[in-house]
């Protein structure tokens, strides 16, 4: 109960959280600006986390090493997603892109632009973090500069990867594996991915209203048609029975996800479950709002509330004491 209360206190301190020793009202900066910054790269988190983020919630259960390096790794991500998604995405090329994905590699070589670049350069220097879940994650970026329909699930699957897949390739070294775990890495790999598929499914689902008004629909157009709807039925944000049909099925598809996620949960190292399973189970309940909201996406965006985010992490650390066994390792 003490760790409950410290951090219902902790976070309703402030607005925005900046910082993982002390919190700073730092503006976050274009990805392509240089900042220049006069503390130390090892006291401060160097960008705003949304207060009760899941991200947040999570990485303060983590030692602060593992939290350090999994901030870098949102930090780059965040600031790349922004690329196409911030308020300078109509003036991003591809050719920035590009540019982009050379600072990346400079960063991962010890050479970072800036003290942003340099905490992920920090992380890959401490944990056997890959480069190419990032540059995959660039490629969905490209993605997003010109395409903005898919024609099925493959398609759609795909950008998952490139956006949010990628998230759990790039977080596992960081976690890092439970010395007793007798999976085998590639499944352990796998059920990140599918992780990080099923929160993507899950922000396409909560977003639909959102991503249309900007002429996108991330919906399987194949599986639209089969449903009787078309993407003027997206444009017209009417919740109807074949709408609720629907997303009945989009719901169910990325629950699985989350089911084969919750299969690799449990060989991470005893020091990372409880993080990994309250950022789970709280974004899955995105999907059940979703289903208390009508379906209605167009309109209302799904959240879970802070009372439920509080109390999802005694059960997330309930889970999180189940280590693995020789039972959870030949499921995998």
């Amino acid at each position: 109960m003490k760790l409950m209360t410290a951090v219902v206190k902790f976070v309703q301190s402030m607005p925005r959280l900046f910082t993982w020793v002390g919190i700073l009202s730092l503006t976050p900066p274009h990805p392509l600006f240089n900042l220049h910054l006069t503390l130390p790269l090892n006291s401060y988190i160097i960008y705003s986390i949304p207060l009760f983020s899941q991200c947040l919630l999570g990485t303060l259960l983590m030692t602060q090493e593992r939290r350090k390096a999994i901030w870098a790794i949102y930090v780059w991500c965040r600031r790349t997603d922004e690329l196409v998604d911030g308020p300078n995405a109509s003036h991003i090329t591809p050719m920035a892109l590009d540019r982009w994905e050379s600072r990346l590699e400079d960063l991962f070589q010890g050479r970072p632009y800036d003290m942003l670049d340099a905490a992920l350069s920090d992380t890959v220097g401490k944990f056997p973090v890959d480069i190419q879940p990032f540059k995959d994650m660039i490629e969905g970026m490209r993605l997003d500069l010109k395409k903005s329909r898919y024609k099925n699930f493959d398609e759609l699957y795909l950008y998952c990867y490139y956006v949010a897949g990628t998230v759990g390739l790039m977080s596992v070294p960081v976690m890092g594996i439970a010395p007793e775990s007798q999976a085998t890495t590639e499944s352990v790999y796998n059920a990140a991915l599918s992780l990080g598929i099923a929160n993507q499914l899950t922000n396409i689902l909560r977003d639909v209203g959102e991503d249309a008004r900007r002429g996108r629909v991330y919906l399987p157009q194949d599986e639209l048609a089969q449903a009787g709807l078309s993407d003027e039925d997206i444009f017209a944000g009417k919740v109807t029975d074949k709408w609720r049909n629907f997303m009945k099925n989009q719901i169910k598809r990325a629950r699985m996800f989350f089911d084969e996620a919750e299969k690799g949960v449990t060989q991470l190292s005893s020091a990372s479950r409880w993080p990994v399973w309250a950022s789970l189970l709280l974004y899955r309940q995105i999907l059940d709002e979703i289903e208390a909201n009508d379906y209605d996406s167009f309109t209302k965006r799904a959240y879970v509330s802070k009372a439920n985010k509080i109390t999802a992490l005694p059960l997330a650390y309930a889970r999180s004491l189940i280590g693995p066994s020789k039972i959870s390792s030949k499921v995998l």
